[in-house]
């Protein structure tokens, strides 16, 4: 369902942004693969109703996959189950990459990389479970310290199909660089895809791909205000404004589709990023978190960024 040999691009899960309007814009602009916001295990099966509409497919997104996490086996297994109900998801990503404390304090997320049998088991579940087509798995470097070889191989020993690694370990947060020569040491350890992950732009996409020998990108945070990054890394230019403003609009038009009269409000923290650079953008950012009404809404929009 992935052509490797075409080094696609992936937007990676992101909790709060690569929502279904985000995948749906993204897709058209150039990414190949989206996966969803990571989803908690536990949530999945309590069912919440939050929690059920997260799992909601894209109309471009195809494959479309879903990343869970958790800890617990049982549960685990469980929300697999749910998730093999639902014929358009493709795949499942298990999450082993999130550093965040909430996350970790319930021994999920990058404290997996602390317990890699333990981790293997969860992947080995999960592919033994799960009736879709692809089981993959989002990986940092390390914990405390790098084990890039040892995480991936475990990973690949569990059978999935594919791994991403995040160049950074879970200590780092998001501070300094991320480590380019460590995903290449794990590239190299395994005969299974691997995915590059962290500070990837435009300018450097070309680098890492050479760097790590890595089969895709996967891009996160710098999408963020920034979707057409997708477009700039295949046509390998940048993008005029014109494109620029129709990504921003479609992606207003995509929210309110997805969101109805909600999607104004949750849209502004996307127009915060978007107006980064632009003159009088601090007033711009003043002015959108006063507004509620759609209408409204895309006609300030339009006006701020067709006169810049």
């Amino acid at each position: 369902m992935i052509d490797f040999s075409k080094k696609p691009l992936f937007l990676a899960p992101m909790a709060g942004f690569s929502d279904l309007p985000l995948r749906n814009l993204v897709k058209q602009f150039g990414a190949d693969v989206t996966i969803s916001e990571m989803i908690s295990s536990n949530a999945l099966v309590y069912e919440s109703e939050k929690t059920l509409k997260m799992l909601e497919k894209a109309e471009l997104e195809n494959p479309y996959i879903v990343q869970i996490a958790g800890s617990d086996e049982e549960i685990i297994k469980k929300a697999v189950e749910i998730l093999n109900k639902f014929d358009f998801i493709d795949g499942i990503d298990f999450n082993c990459g999130c550093p965040v404390n909430k996350v970790i304090k319930q021994s999920a997320g990058s404290a997996l990389l602390l317990e890699l049998d333990k981790l293997q088991r969860i992947l080995e579940l999960i592919k033994k479970t799960s009736k879709k087509r692809i089981t993959s798995v989002k990986v940092r470097i390390g914990y405390d310290k790098k084990d890039p070889i040892e995480i991936a191989k475990a990973c690949e020993n569990a059978g999935v199909d594919f791994i991403s690694m995040h160049g950074r370990t879970r200590k780092q947060m998001y501070s300094g660089n991320s480590d380019y020569e460590a995903i290449a040491l794990a590239k190299k350890s395994i005969q299974i895809p691997l995915i590059a992950n962290g500070d990837i732009s435009a300018i450097n996409a070309k680098e890492v791909f050479d760097k790590t020998n890595c089969d895709a990108l996967m891009i996160g945070r710098a999408s963020i205000g920034n979707p057409w990054i997708f477009y700039e890394i295949k046509q390998n230019k940048k993008i005029d404004k014109q494109t620029k403003n129709k990504i921003i609009f479609t992606h207003f038009d995509e929210m309110l589709k997805h969101y109805k009269e909600q999607g104004v409000s949750i849209f502004r923290k996307h127009l915060h990023e978007y107006s980064k650079g632009y003159n009088d953008a601090s007033n711009f950012r003043d002015q959108v978190n006063r507004i509620n009404n759609a209408k409204e809404m895309k006609k300030y929009i339009e006006d701020f960024f067709n006169k810049e």
